[in-house]
């Protein structure tokens, strides 16, 4: 029976916590219990998080054989652990079939020597702050989360469901995953490739009537999506609804819809083996030179490069 582990260091972020209902609805959708699960620290005893709540947790070297070992930190990233400290994280490491650094958790893992060599991710904000401190670390910072052999490292705070989902998907199976990506009512469940950041989040209308245009451009990215057609759904004249939305957004709606576009196309190359004439056609690019062309200009590189380096990762 695989035992779970998460290790808490002071400061850890409460909601890292939440990785644990992964592994315990597992347990449901199996019927029997899969997983074991512990939550532990270096030196037992109550842990205090950074909103100033303790948990208890049990000694790290009292948890037994390990399966899966998941590092969790703060808000901000870890101070350099103390030598006793790094070297039991480093000998647990070693023993346990794999071991993952949750958003800042990351900066654990580069501690005890795991990610020298290896591509890493954290949360997009430390992502600078990682490389300094980690120059033989190949920092990714917009991805999900990577996996490298053994060692998983995650994106910030709700990236670590995504994570915790895909070993467990590596455990038990797709169908079992995604059942339990629809008990914890994730809107999709994201792949490790996929950006950290959202288009759909960038935008952040604050009224009804330009977030139902934006939800309207996701749902029909074949359409041409003009500005007429964009302000018939908002009930508005083109005029009024142009205006609007640069006021509540920062862009104007051609600029938005081509990252709306790109967005849904980059997913789509990353996680499916579509022909490129396909993607372009579904996400609304004339053909396959106008898509390409807007990668070059948002990603520094075309559509062929992101699927060669996807599937690669």
């Amino acid at each position: 029976m695989p035992h779970v582990s998460m290790v808490l260091t002071p400061g850890f972020q409460f909601l890292a916590l939440g990785v644990q209902a992964a592994f315990e609805l597992a347990n449901v959708v199996q019927e029997e219990p899969y997983y074991t699960l512990s939550i532990a620290s270096v030196a037992g005893g109550e842990v205090l998080s950074s909103s100033g709540f303790a948990v208890p947790t049990v000694p790290l070297a009292q948890v037994g054989p390990v399966d899966t070992l998941l590092l969790l930190a703060g808000l901000v990233p870890p101070p350099r652990q103390d030598e006793a400290t790094l070297e039991t994280l480093r000998t647990m490491a070693r023993e346990a079939r794999r071991v993952a650094g949750l958003c800042t958790g990351a900066f654990l893992l580069g501690q005890i020597g795991l990610l020298d060599g290896r591509r890493a991710t954290t949360h997009w904000a430390f992502a600078r702050q990682m490389r300094e401190e980690f120059p033989n670390v190949r920092v990714e910072d917009d991805r999900i989360f990577i996996n490298e052999g053994s060692v998983w490292t995650s994106a910030g705070l709700t990236a670590g469901l995504d994570l915790a989902i895909a070993l467990i998907e590596k455990d038990l199976g797709r169908d079992v995953a995604g059942a339990i990506a629809r008990r914890l009512v994730m809107h999709h469940r994201r792949a490790g490739g996929q950006s950290q950041h959202s288009e759909l989040l960038e935008l952040a209308p604050s009224s009804d009537r330009i977030q139902k245009a934006v939800i309207f451009a996701r749902a029909h990215l074949a359409n041409p999506l003009t500005v007429e057609e964009l302000a018939e759904i908002a009930a508005l004249s083109p005029r009024q609804f142009a205006r609007a939305f640069r006021a509540e957004t920062g862009q104007t709606p051609a600029k938005a819809v081509e990252q709306i576009r790109l967005e849904a196309a980059r997913l789509m190359i990353e996680e499916t083996r579509h022909p490129m004439d396909q993607v372009a056609r579904e996400c609304g690019f004339v053909d396959i030179r106008r898509m390409r062309e807007a990668f070059m200009r948002q990603y520094g590189q075309p559509p062929q490069t992101v699927r060669r380096l996807a599937k690669a990762a």
